[in-house]
């Protein structure tokens, strides 16, 4: 055998190693890939599910309020106003870019606002926080705050793993190839250091 022809089969051969073993990984990679985004995903779907649970909780807590005498309607059609604005905020699952997410928690966080505002107001009027209807909001919106900060911090925990996964060499080679980009992550909101207060 010829040198030159010896030297073919050792190129041939190393192509071969190297595109067998990239092939090899990039299969890993997208199997794992795939886990893990569906996983952000179902995570995501938890998310969008318990501030759905709170969206459905506040026309009963408006027609609750409603019923009080004197109770100041502009404080009411702040809540309506922003949960009507936050429940056309859509994003789709395969979509959870960064930009998405904030756009998504700002929308929420005026929903947030309006009713810190509410709650704040509901404090003057003492016979409105003693009826039972009242009581039975409160603690079903209390407890639906608890599953959205838990939701979130899940939600955030699988972007991270997700995130860390696409981003590592050779992953990131594969990951850009292959469409899986950089999720985005839910930040604290400004200015605030805790989850905001829901007590009537």
């Amino acid at each position: 055998m010829s040198t030159s022809k010896l030297t073919l089969y050792i190129i041939l051969g190393l192509i071969v190693l190297v595109v067998g073993c990239g092939g090899c990984g990039a299969i890993s990679f997208q199997k794992k890939a795939v886990q893990m985004d569906e996983n952000v995903k179902g995570k995501w779907g938890n998310v969008e599910s318990d501030y759905q649970r709170r969206s459905d909780l506040i026309p009963n807590l408006v027609n609750t309020v409603k019923g009080a005498a004197n109770f100041e309607q502009q404080t009411l059609t702040n809540v309506i106003e922003a949960r009507a604005k936050a429940t056309q905020v859509k994003i789709d699952a395969n979509n959870l870019t960064p930009d998405k997410i904030a756009e998504f928690q700002q929308a929420q966080g005026q929903v947030t606002g309006a009713l810190g505002k509410l709650l704040a107001v509901v404090e003057s009027y003492p016979d409105l926080k003693a009826t039972q209807n009242f009581r039975d909001l409160q603690a079903q919106l209390e407890g639906t705050e608890n599953r959205i900060k838990v939701s979130r911090n899940d939600f955030n925990g699988a972007v991270q793993d997700y995130n860390s996964y696409i981003r590592q060499f050779p992953n990131n080679i594969y990951a850009g190839f292959m469409k899986y980009p950089v999720k985005g992550y839910f930040q604290s909101d400004p200015g605030s250091a805790k989850a905001p207060d829901v007590k009537f």
